[in-house]
């Protein structure tokens, strides 16, 4: 008798949510998941870097919603906009280098505004309409700048951190409907913005005992924790970093 064989870490059928999908690990990851039959909800500020990634996409049923996710009323736009969802995936952030003795009480909001309030309240309202179908997987993009000490990065590397703290309590909440909440925290990625800086990715090469990760790599994570695969990872956050942190 021939035993239909399911695959744990597909997409088919899965309504995703991917936000700062214009650029970088957004749009890479938004492919990705398009690839593994996922129909995408893309989100981001630029409409023509949005367009860009749209038209990467795989398959069909896709929409794109042009939004800044730091203005409440776009919030709850794209709120009111998106179908019920099997997955989100928060990619929108931004890093900026910044010793605290220089630091502004300017560029700390901004920070807090775009890299914690911003996901947080997103997710807020998604689940106030029971937006993210039950057994659904939300997933935060951290970094190890969350699990580690990084000279110049304490308002980002706080703002990930406050994300973990946002991540325990959310999991236990959203437990009763089987809804998963995790993170992702990927370290130094070989990306083209390297090429130009041949000293400083050598010194991340060996910083990393299995040399620096790729989007790929960070994709794939992505995928395994939005898939059924992950249905029992709750609370906790999925380190990739080829070594680095220990």
């Amino acid at each position: 008798m021939n035993v239909a064989v399911i695959n744990p870490f597909s997409l088919e059928g899965k309504t995703i949510l991917v936000t700062g999908a214009s650029s970088g690990l957004g749009q890479h990851i938004a492919a990705r998941c398009a690839a593994r039959g996922a129909r995408m909800i893309i989100t981001g500020r630029d409409k023509e870097r949005l367009q860009a990634t749209y038209d990467q996409l795989q398959g069909k049923g896709h929409v794109q919603v042009l939004a800044d996710l730091t203005s409440e009323e776009d919030r709850h736009r794209l709120v009111s906009t998106v179908p019920e969802l099997n997955g989100l995936m928060h990619c929108a952030g931004m890093q900026k280098h910044c010793p605290v003795r220089q630091l502004s009480e300017q560029l700390m909001t901004e920070m807090y505004n775009i890299n914690f309030l911003a996901p947080v309240m997103l997710t807020q309202g998604l689940l106030k309409t029971n937006a993210i179908a039950q057994q659904g997987s939300i997933l935060f993009m951290l970094s190890t700048a969350a699990h580690i000490g990084t000279r110049g990065l304490a308002p980002y590397s706080a703002m990930k951190s406050g994300l973990i703290g946002i991540i325990k309590c959310l999991a236990l909440e959203q437990a009763k409907r089987k809804i998963r909440v995790n993170g992702i925290s990927p370290s130094a990625i070989a990306t083209p913005m390297w090429d130009a800086h041949q000293a400083q990715l050598e010194e991340q090469k060996a910083r990393h005992p299995l040399g620096l990760g790729t989007p790929d790599d960070v994709a794939n994570g992505v995928i395994y924790m939005l898939s059924d695969a992950s249905r029992w990872v709750t609370g906790t956050s999925l380190v990739m970093d080829g070594g680095a942190v220990i």
